[in-house]
């Protein structure tokens, strides 16, 4: 062989190295993402938009698996108990990390799981009825304590993301409110609307209809930071509130014992995959953000994560609530 077949030959073999350490990692089986919640929600609908950007990068086929019941306990379970060895993944939201607080649930995010990528932050807004004599952050939390014990706040059902970020927002802005929960944020609205609930946290998506329709009044949003898909609300925490923060959070956790190879070459290619242009714009219409954070980002997320809402259900002693 002359040198510049040798060249050739080498070349080949360096471009296959990493195809040979993928196929010795997954063959030709399908990954199987399994979400704790029913098809049609957001989380599902990211999950069913990234699953083939994500076949697209690893070479098998990505299936979407909705177990939902439990609160996410069923598919958190069968993740729990599933092989070790990348074939299955587990979509997870924040309600994973305050089911087992609020309810006991029998798993632990933080170390019954490999952490893998987080993936898409969406936080919602601060909304109120147009009746309500308010038009600020400020102007709601004065107009809370001026009428202590009438106020109440809707959210999607007790231990959800939207009720605690209420909890969380009443105990830093010092005043007191009766929790209403309905059954989803469907439900919550005509009662918004109509002035029999005072305020609710809501996913953007589902309130700015009704806001540019004047139904309801949108107060900030529960970021950290401005949303691009409503640059001119500010945020809580600018609003007088410092340090407020709510946004919930989807994430791939792996089975605890996946080896730190398959994680880390499944983290890139969930990262690329999130991290698509016409996804990311897809994203922004429903009121959330790509995230791309690797396992070791994503893991110290989970620990402040857990124990933020750990403090937030003691303080309103949830815990165990039915």
């Amino acid at each position: 062989m002359n040198e510049v077949g040798v060249r050739t030959w080498m070349v080949m073999l360096l471009c296959a190295i990493p195809l040979a350490s993928f196929g010795q990692s997954f063959g030709d089986r399908p990954i199987r993402l399994i979400l704790g919640v029913a098809p049609g929600g957001g989380q599902d609908t990211v999950a069913r938009a990234m699953a083939p950007r994500l076949s697209r990068e690893l070479g098998p086929n990505v299936v979407v698996d909705n177990r939902p019941g439990a609160g996410g306990a069923i598919g958190a379970a069968l993740t729990k108990q599933a092989a070790p060895d990348g074939h299955t993944l587990f979509m997870m939201s924040l309600s994973n990390v305050i089911g087992p607080i609020l309810y006991g649930a029998p798993y632990d995010v933080r170390s019954d799981f490999a952490p893998v990528a987080q993936l898409v932050r969406q936080p919602y807004l601060l909304v109120v009825p147009p009746a309500l004599p308010v038009k600020s952050v400020r102007e709601l939390i004065a107009y809370a304590k001026e009428n202590a014990g009438k106020v109440s706040f809707g959210s999607a059902g007790a231990g959800s993301l939207t009720h605690l970020a209420g909890e969380l927002f009443r105990e830093q802005a010092s005043f007191i409110a009766t929790h209403i929960p309905y059954k989803g944020m469907g439900a919550v609205y005509p009662d918004l609307i109509g002035a029999r609930i005072q305020f609710a946290f809501s996913t953007i998506v589902s309130a700015q209809p009704h806001a540019r329709a004047n139904r309801l009044r949108i107060l900030a949003v529960s970021s950290e930071r401005r949303v691009k898909s409503a640059p001119e609300v500010p945020t809580v925490a600018e609003s007088g509130i410092a340090g407020f923060s709510v946004s919930q959070l989807y994430g791939i956790l792996a089975p605890a014992g996946t080896a730190a190879t398959v994680v880390n070459l499944l983290s890139k290619a969930l990262v690329t995959s999130i991290g698509d242009p016409q996804l990311g714009r897809h994203l922004e219409g429903d009121g959330a953000e790509a995230d791309g954070a690797g396992p070791q980002e994503f893991a110290a997320q989970l620990k402040t994560e857990h124990a933020r809402w750990e403090r937030v259900v003691s303080a309103s002693g949830l815990r165990n609530a039915k």
